[in-house]
């Protein structure tokens, strides 16, 4: 690999200021510990945490030379759900271990076939849409929600 600049260190949004340069990732490519990655202004650089971590929109990842790079959500392809009992529905979800943002009035998962003939027979109203992608993390601290398995 060529010299490219590196990335060590993570700072959670609301941690950091200055003005960054910015990378835009999907949620999956937000779960991460080694990776070489671009910025929106295709400057190249390696991520070299000291374990997975699970970047968040907002959070920024600091360069050895000082620069932060500010972690975008991308857009993705998601399925909007609503219905007169979103509380139940979002249930199901979680059930599952199906990654979730939760709004008001909606939720919004990652598009799957399965999930959305269950959501159906539940009696959700479904939307596919284009959107970042921000989910709930895990109960018991920062990051992302994992099976059952300890």
């Amino acid at each position: 690999m060529p010299d490219l600049p590196v990335a060590q260190t993570l700072h959670r949004k609301g941690h950091w200021t200055g003005s960054p340069l910015r990378c835009r990732l999907s949620y999956d490519d937000r779960f991460l510990r080694r990776k070489v990655l671009s910025t929106l202004d295709d400057l190249r650089f390696l991520v070299d945490l000291d374990h997975t971590e699970s970047l968040d929109h907002g959070d920024a990842l600091e360069l050895t030379d000082g620069r932060l790079i500010e972690v975008i959500a991308a857009e993705e392809e998601l399925t909007e759900i609503t219905g007169p009992d979103l509380v139940r529905l979002a249930w199901h979800v979680g059930n599952r271990h199906t990654p979730c943002q939760i709004e008001a009035g909606r939720l919004l998962i990652q598009r799957n076939h399965v999930m959305a003939d269950m959501l159906t027979r539940l009696g959700a109203t479904l939307r596919d849409v284009v959107e970042p992608f921000t989910p709930e993390g895990g109960a018991y601290g920062h990051g992302r929600t994992h099976s059952h398995d300890h």
